[in-house]
């Protein structure tokens, strides 16, 4: 196995696992707010990385430009949509989750 089959190995492995991260955030956070901070954060992190795997699999190709605009892409939007969706939620009136009135 060469260093670049190993490199592309965890760089797709790390990119899942941040993807898992994202899941159990969205799973096991309790509201709008901290959900959207696990998922925008870790899953594109996970994007990121996944992505730069796929193009050390492509090697010197027309397809590793696509796939860099692509993360280039998720990269500014990922965190910008959270950002407005959590955004909307306050001016709803949507209040974040507090330890307020729970013993």
């Amino acid at each position: 196995m060469s260093i670049t089959e190993i490199l592309i190995i965890l760089l797709v492995a790390a990119g899942t696992f941040f993807g898992f991260v994202a899941v159990v955030g969205i799973v096991r956070l309790p509201d709008l707010y901290t959900r959207a901070h696990a998922t925008s954060k870790s899953d594109t992190l996970g994007i990121i990385l996944t992505l730069s795997g796929a193009a050390l699999v492509f090697g010197a190709d027309l397809a590793v430009a696509k796939t860099a605009l692509l993360g280039l892409f998720l990269f500014v939007t990922n965190p910008t949509a959270a950002h407005a969706i959590t955004r909307a939620a306050y001016d709803q009136g949507i209040a974040p989750w507090t330890t307020e009135g729970e013993e």
